[in-house]
């Protein structure tokens, strides 16, 4: 990770090896005398850390009696592989007979999580997008790095809380989305002038994607945010004009009249509306490198670009498709 361009603080966490005293099981031997791993592990762990026996009573008070090696005993290697244990074919044996015990050395503690051992290999960033490093990251962990069986290279930390706010995101989006489309359904009682006001979303999300690919490039939870507001907005035009176009047939005008007065009676609440949220996000869309707008910036690029393309868009996609297949629900 070294050389990668924007990974800063980069740290490994501490291992520090000490003595230890190491039992392996020689399968072999125990079989001849009938001892499992178990029987071997538990009797070991009772030698070590002792087991509670009975208890004693002494006044009011109540200790128990736990029963294991002295601490002699327990801190000579000769004794530990001269102790007897019990088998079931009868006579004690030693445990250098069921076990080889050296000393070797060890990590003083081993974490992990879900069951699986780890070791953390922490970095910060600065100056790149986090998606961007954890992609060269991966190249060259793909190009230098061979895993041994069993081993594996996961990403957390704030990646991992990304990831999960993204997919979070995307689902809350398509929940949106269907919402949207329902309310609309309900209200004009018909799919297609729904469908007539669900065209602003791509043409909202034109202008979006343009924005954030011309700005940092880079799709956050921040821009994802922007989007799902980009949606309400874009909506609004679209209801703006097409309830218009109904109020007016309703009034007796023709369908074609209909149209274009509609559209050029809604041009400038939509033109104004626009330009109302449009300046109140300028501020944040350029203060990017300001502390604290790591997320107002990107949200505000994705909605002003939205708002660009959906506002000049509207005016011309609506009529045309209305135009050209709302008469057939009059």
């Amino acid at each position: 990770m070294e050389g990668i361009p924007g990974v800063v603080d980069l740290a490994v966490e501490l291992q520090v090896d000490v003595p230890q005293v190491r039992i392996k099981a020689n399968r072999r031997a125990m079989a001849t005398y009938g001892v499992t791993v178990g029987e071997l592990a538990e009797a070991i762990d009772v030698a070590f850390n002792g087991e509670v026996a009975s208890q004693i009573l002494e006044g009011q008070q109540s200790y128990n009696l736990v029963v294991r090696f002295n601490e002699a005993n327990r801190g000579n290697i000769e004794r530990i592989r001269n102790a007897l244990f019990d088998t079931p074919v009868g006579p004690k044996v030693p445990l250098s007979q069921l076990a080889e015990v050296v000393y070797e050395k060890g990590p003083n503690t081993i974490s992990r999580e879900n069951v699986q051992r780890k070791i953390v290999v922490q970095a910060n960033v600065s100056g790149r997008d986090l998606r961007g490093v954890i992609d060269d990251i991966q190249v060259r962990l793909d190009k230098n790095v061979s895993m041994p069986q069993g081993y594996y290279v996961e990403f957390g930390g704030q990646f991992e809380s990304e990831q999960a706010a993204t997919r979070l995101l995307t689902l809350l989006s398509i929940v949106s989305i269907a919402a949207i489309f329902l309310i609309l359904y309900l209200e004009f009682g018909a799919f297609r002038p729904a469908l007539f006001i669900m065209v602003n979303l791509p043409l909202a999300l034109i202008g979006g994607i343009w924005a954030v690919f011309f700005t940092s490039g880079i799709i956050s939870v921040a821009s994802l945010v922007g989007f799902i507001t980009l949606f309400g907005i874009a909506t609004r035009n679209g209801i703006l004009m097409i309830e218009h176009y109904h109020h007016l047939l309703a009034e007796g005008k023709s369908f074609r009249d209909a149209i274009v007065q509609g559209s050029l009676e809604r041009l400038n609440p939509i033109l104004m509306t626009a330009l109302a949220a449009g300046l109140g996000l300028i501020p944040l869309a350029l203060g990017g490198g300001e502390p604290g707008k790591e997320i107002q910036t990107p949200m505000a690029i994705v909605i002003l670009g939205g708002l660009l393309s959906s506002t000049a868009l509207n005016m011309i996609v609506v009529p045309s498709l209305f135009y050209k297949f709302g008469k057939r629900v009059q």
